[in-house]
């Protein structure tokens, strides 16, 4: 998101001079170090308002802060909260009256060491109560879209890049940042970027397993551990933070009416929510909304094959061992542990070998703390699901390939287990190879040919007459920008981009801006291209349409000299591309409930603008696409067809975009309104363009 785009920035601003010390207000910078910590929330809006000031330097300076200030704020509360807990240990209640008096008296105190604690460097607990939608930007990371931009001002491009690419990594589907990061990359020479808030123990698992790839197990085997490691540290951690202030949700607390033990179990249920919610978290990544599948019992499933190859037997069946906790029924890891077992008799008691420690103490506490939500649901009156966080099956999972040289184990031989699992079945049975409907359209190439899953690529979809037809309406209704909040040039600076919906066109035909004839040849061809990738695909239900587009990328003249970005990044449609974790998140705001996608093309007099496939590396090119009049590529619209378009060098390329949803609560707004122009129209009499949208021969 780019920064001129935050809504709430006007309104903060009016509000600054209440909000801000003297010294973050406009021109006095941010104030210096000592005394209490400033709210991040006051340097963070002292940052915008510098940057929107021109004061590039003021805003660098107060947005290192504000984000410095989170990082402190944090490990503030963390050191107190930890070393509370250590000093003043909670009593048992006792028997008879006053019993309760010890337990009550202990949390008193602990309440009063954390505050003793806190407030000599924090200040007062209401300082640094953010609003809701600052918290939001500091998770979705946007002080550091601010950042870079305020770093290029300055001519800081290391400290740019690796602000762009921290916010990257939160925010994979934003287009113009990724192309930044390119262009930091060509300008810097600048190849390897820091995320400034990479998880570590993420960073070490990933690391881990691309060893483990290589089949490079000492390597593998280091990073997995000290990934493990760091998770257990991260879970204490989170489980401190949760004994923060909690949110209640069905009634403002001033107003909380509740007896002492509702007031306290009400409280407490959102605390024990939240660690119980701590395996999600620390399987998250940043700025996604999904955790990766089976995230802590896989560190024991790949450590025990690892630990296998390497010949330390020992720990290898520890780690199956820990592994089996999560998943007692798993055959495979059974298997494993059954031979490693049979690799240690006459040297050592196998039943010696215990699954590791950290493992079972927070597997039972995790099902303690199950236990306690559910009978608190049940005695409360609220529901409670309980989800699957050790999920084996889910619909997204982040394994990765099987080293090749366990095929040639032998069949006695350990596996992993996850070598094994079941791929993700698919929503429907994907086929292909339907009838086209029209005799005049031609076929090119399959998926197949196009070295890929559901992509066909046609000819002859319409004539070079009907190509000259929309160009015209084209050059009639388009508007810069549309689309994309007016941004002239969304994906790329190099590039005019204009478009216009067939809502549009049809109006501008009935109100005579261009020929009513040429505004519904728009209308009619997408109907057919709707048809013919309904058919193609051979779909059991009704495709309709999510969103029609008449587009046009221009080359602007002066700025096409030693270019090297796309005209528009590598994405899939209905999910957000991570190609660091080659992984599609399909989650908002990607347009989740696409399900095909659509380009037909209405000219070949530029140069560049290929359109491409590739692999979710976003850099593995599988297949390469010359638009010319009448040509169409279709494809499903999900992460196994990650696509983009090369860079538009000369002249203006144009197509009709089309993304269409199973879904009919997707349907397009503005599609259903043309629908009733169209029906309008023949009531009058106006009638269809002269091409017919019916079927004619089936092929």
């Amino acid at each position: 998101m780019a920064p001129g785009s935050r809504p709430w920035a006007a309104p903060l601003l009016l509000l600054l001079p209440v909000l801000l010390p003297a010294g973050c207000r406009a021109g006095g910078g941010c104030a210096g170090e000592g005394g209490p910590l400033e709210p991040f929330d006051a340097l963070y809006a002292s940052g915008v308002e510098a940057y929107y000031g021109g004061d590039f330097a003021g805003a660098a300076r107060c947005l290192e802060r504000a984000l410095r200030s989170r990082r402190e704020l944090r490990d503030a509360r963390l050191r107190c909260r930890r070393r509370c807990r250590g000093q003043v240990r909670l009593e048992a209640p006792g028997p008879g009256p006053g019993g309760d008096l010890p337990f009550f008296g202990s949390v008193l105190r602990r309440a009063g060491c954390v505050r003793r604690c806190e407030e000599p460097r924090l200040g007062a607990a209401s300082r640094h109560r953010a609003a809701e939608e600052v918290r939001a930007d500091f998770q979705r990371r946007v002080p550091y879209s601010y950042l870079q931009r305020a770093y290029i001002q300055l001519n800081k491009l290391e400290e740019a890049a690796n602000a762009a690419h921290t916010f990257f990594m939160a925010n994979p589907e934003h287009m113009e940042i990724q192309q930044d990061i390119e262009n930091y990359k060509t300008t810097s020479g600048k190849v390897s970027l820091i995320d400034r808030e990479a998880r570590q123990h993420m960073e070490d698992y990933s690391a881990g397993v691309r060893h483990y790839d290589k089949e490079k197990y000492e390597l593998a085997i280091d990073f997995l551990e000290r990934a493990l490691k760091g998770y257990y540290s991260e879970d204490e951690d989170c489980q401190i933070m949760c004994e923060g202030p909690q949110r209640f949700e069905e009634h403002e607390y001033l107003e909380y009416k509740a007896g002492l033990y509702e007031a306290i179990a009400d409280h407490y249920m959102q605390v024990l929510a939240c660690k119980h919610d701590c395996v999600r978290e620390l399987a998250t990544r940043s700025g996604r909304i999904s955790p990766i599948e089976n995230f802590l019992p896989l560190h024991y499933d790949y450590l025990q094959f690892a630990y296998y190859r390497v010949g330390d037997y020992v720990k290898a069946l520890e780690c199956a061992k820990s592994y089996l906790l999560f998943h007692p029924d798993d055959e495979d890891v059974l298997e494993n542990a059954g031979y490693y077992e049979g690799l240690l008799e006459g040297t050592m008691d196998p039943d010696t070998i215990k699954p590791r420690k950290e493992a079972k103490m927070l597997l039972r506490r995790h099902k303690l703390e199950s236990h306690l939500l559910q009978v608190a649901a049940a005695g409360l009156g609220y529901t409670y699901t309980e989800p699957n966080y050790w999920n084996r099956y889910g619909a997204r999972q982040d394994e990765h390939s099987v080293p090749s040289s366990i095929s040639s184990e032998p069949e006695d031989g350990p596996r992993l287990s996850l070598a094994k699992k079941p791929m993700p079945k698919p929503d429907r049975e994907l086929k292909e190879g339907g009838p086209l409907l029209y005799s005049d359209v031609k076929f090119v190439y399959n998926s197949q040919q196009l070295n890929g899953t559901q992509r066909v690529l046609l000819d002859n979809v319409i004539s070079e007459e009907q190509c000259r037809e929309l160009h015209r309406v084209a050059s009639g209704v388009m508007l810069a920008g549309d689309g994309y909040r007016g941004k002239t040039s969304p994906h790329t600076p190099n590039e005019r981009f204009e478009g216009a919906t067939v809502l549009k066109a049809l109006k501008y035909g009935y109100e005579g801006r261009v020929p009513l004839k040429s505004a519904r040849l728009f209308y009619d061809i997408s109907e057919k291209a709707r048809r013919i990738v309904e058919s193609y695909f051979m779909l059991n239900s009704t495709l309709y349409f999510s969103y029609t587009h008449l587009v046009c990328r221009t080359a602007l003249s002066g700025q096409q000299e030693k270019r090297n970005d796309l005209s528009h990044p590598i994405h899939a449609d209905n999910c957000l591309l991570d190609p660091e974790a080659n992984e599609c998140w399909k989650e908002p705001p990607a347009y989740t409930f696409r399900d095909y996608s659509a380009l037909l093309y209405m000219n070949a007099d530029f140069e560049g603008g290929e359109f491409i496939f590739t692999e979710m590396d976003a850099k593995t090119v599988t297949a390469s696409i010359k638009p010319k009049c009448g040509r169409m590529i279709s494809f499903s619209s999900g992460g196994e067809n990650p696509h983009g378009v090369k860079a538009v060098t000369k002249g203006q390329r144009c197509a009709v975009a089309l993304w269409f949803t199973l879904d009919p609560l997707y349907r397009e707004l503005e599609r259903i309104q043309a629908d009733e122009v169209i029906a309008m129209l023949d009531q009058e009499h106006l009638g269809p363009s002269e091409m017919n949208i019916n079927p004619k021969d089936e092929l």
